[in-house]
């Protein structure tokens, strides 16, 4: 059986966007079955034995037998190999799906997440302040490259693929402000991916685990 390991309680801000959705819906869209390992923020996430899980005490852990894997990307992609649900046979097909994938974490996140953390953590700084604005410049940017790259098209690559999972979540991140809403053509490709089923199923489960935990 396969076991993701996830947080038992986050702030509501985090509430949907924890790493481990990204895994539970690849789980999802590949038909695969698996359970969740819950952890507390805190001592769990340092203990000794998580440690050797993960080494930076975060979610998601992805446990399968004796392989143990770390990192959203790696497991996603892991998953992927399993089901042409999410890689396409065809080995061009594969390799730019893994590309755009890379491209949701190396390209896009980076920008996204400095923005998320001066309007989350930050934003009483002066120094926060000051760097906003450009800092919403570059998301901007980057997103009207990625807009005009998608085109006309529903997906990345035409089909729905694990670089569309992985940027559709990276994408969420957003979701406090109205950026993506000024691309219109990302905010219909947006809504496409959280339209999807498997997609439904794997943030009903994340957000009722919280809930649980809070009753």
């Amino acid at each position: 059986m396969i076991t993701v390991y996830s947080y038992r309680w986050v702030p509501d801000f985090a509430k949907g966007l924890v790493r481990d959705l990204r895994v539970r819906w690849a789980l999802e869209e590949a038909g695969l079955e698996y359970q969740e390992w819950l952890i507390g923020l805190g001592d769990d996430q340092n203990s000794p034995a998580y440690r050797a899980c993960q080494p930076y005490g975060q979610v998601p852990v992805y446990e399968e037998g004796g392989l143990v894997l770390f990192e959203s990307g790696a497991i996603v992609l892991h998953i992927g190999g399993k089901s042409e649900a999410l890689l396409p046979a065809d080995p061009a097909a594969r390799a730019r799906a893994t590309c755009w994938l890379f491209s949701a974490l190396n390209t896009i996140e980076p920008t996204i997440q400095e923005l998320a953390a001066i309007d989350l953590f930050y934003t009483d700084e002066a120094w926060a302040r000051g760097r906003r604005p450009q800092a919403e410049a570059q998301v901007k940017r980057r997103l009207a490259e990625l807009a005009a790259a998608l085109g006309d098209k529903d997906h990345l690559e035409g089909e729905f693929t694990v670089g569309d999972l992985m940027m559709a979540t990276v994408l969420r991140n957003l979701r406090h402000t109205d950026i993506v809403d000024g691309e219109p053509r990302l905010r219909a490709y947006l809504d496409r991916c959280e339209a999807r089923p498997a997609f439904q199923r794997a943030l009903r489960d994340q957000l009722a685990s919280f809930e649980d935990q809070a009753a």
